[in-house]
């Protein structure tokens, strides 16, 4: 029985039902960019270079002394960071401490997310047409249906379990209006849709026009000031350089929070202590992550001067950490001209078939690895 186990399990293991991990397609291109004379430019992932801010360091090294078992649901003070975080900043009202979880970094959570909430064989999961990966990748765990769309009327009477939408869109930087927003919230509770918005670049807006600014899918304009089947995923990794110390939380339906934190109990998912007393430290925190925008912005400028004057378009882009960019060619055929050049990009179809003609740039390299890739552009 034992061995029939073991040969099941090896015939048919979890990682078949799995998309093949993107970036090692890109070793090739990653291997001719790093024998340019001065080094690769690696613009193709978006992990944070600048130093994380002091306070946050101050706070972790404070709470260091963590000899016991913290709680799934958090530090009340931590919890409590966020919910003001979200007032704060983004106009978020009727937030209670029972609505907010904090998580061991966010792409942990969207991908189990779909799994802790029963969803599974026989549902369909809605992703957006370009997206980040690990949407489907949750969902592929749970054994889900997955839907690519970005139209609404396309589903037709289907009532899905799970929407995700997520704005500013990881790789575009496009911006879902209000007007969008509202609908799409509407149209989720209609059909019993549980709606989780991966909102993790909000902070990163570069467009000053009113119909550009990022909203959060909690704010009363858009909820109607109720948050009942909505979900909102936040990350400090690119707000506060926390990517080593996987800080997130999910915040809306206390309901769906409750659900979340009675299995993340049973699986001991639990953020550790130390990183609770940095993360509130993180969001109550204005003043860095005002400048880290303001490095972010000065970077987004080279390298989008430069691109388009070496032919390349910017499509959307008015947000995120992200260049959306196409010379109206194969995606790859850039990729592996910019690979020549010292320059590794993400290829458009990393992130849906509708990107086989963009690459995504990432504006999280150092300002001299910025201006080297300005003058090899």
């Amino acid at each position: 029985m034992v061995e029939k186990a073991r040969r099941r399990r090896l015939e048919d293991p979890v990682s078949r039902r799995l998309p093949d991990f993107p970036w090692d397609q890109l070793t090739e291109y990653a291997a001719r960019a790093r024998s340019h004379p001065d080094g690769i430019v690696d613009l193709s992932i978006g992990t944070p270079v600048d130093p994380t801010p002091d306070v946050v360091r101050r706070a972790l090294e404070a709470a260091s002394d963590s000899p016991g078992y913290p709680q799934t649901v958090g530090l009340a003070g931590t919890r409590q960071a966020a919910v003001d975080w979200l007032a704060r900043r983004h106009a978020v009202t009727g937030l209670g401490l029972d609505a907010v979880l904090p998580v061991i970094g966010t792409k942990e959570l969207v991908a189990s997310l779909p799994s802790q909430l029963g969803v599974g064989p026989g549902d369909t999961v809605v992703i957006p047409e370009l997206a980040y990966p690990t949407y489907e990748v949750g969902a592929a765990l749970a054994g889900a249906h997955v839907v690519a769309t970005d139209s609404l009327t396309s589903l037709g009477p289907e009532r899905p379990a799970l929407l995700w939408l997520n704005s500013p869109s990881n790789p575009t930087g496009r911006v879902l209006p209000l007007q969008h927003l509202r609908k799409v919230v509407d149209w989720c509770r209609e059909r019993g849709t549980l709606l989780v918005s991966d909102e993790c670049y909000l902070e990163f807006a570069w467009d000053d026009r009113p119909e550009a600014r990022p909203i959060s899918v909690l704010h009363p304009d858009v909820c109607g000031g109720t948050h009942d089947g909505i979900l909102a995923v936040h990350s400090l990794s690119k707000r506060s350089n926390l990517a080593g110390y996987r800080c997130g939380f999910v915040a809306g339906d206390p309901a769906v929070v409750a659900e979340l934190l009675a299995v993340r109990k049973n699986l001991g998912l639990i953020q550790p202590g130390p990183q609770q007393v940095a993360m509130a430290a993180a969001l109550d925190d204005d003043v860095d992550a005002d400048e880290q925008h303001a490095r972010y912005a000065a970077r987004r400028t080279a390298l989008k001067t430069a691109l388009e004057g070496a032919g390349f378009r910017i499509d959307h882009s008015e947000a995120s950490l992200y260049l959306w960019a196409t010379r109206d060619e194969d995606c790859w055929q850039t990729v592996a001209e910019l690979a020549g050049r010292g320059v590794l990009v993400a290829p458009g179809t990393f992130y849906g078939r509708a990107g086989e003609r963009h690459v995504r740039v990432a504006l999280t390299v150092t300002d001299e690895r910025v201006a080297a890739a300005v003058a090899r552009l």
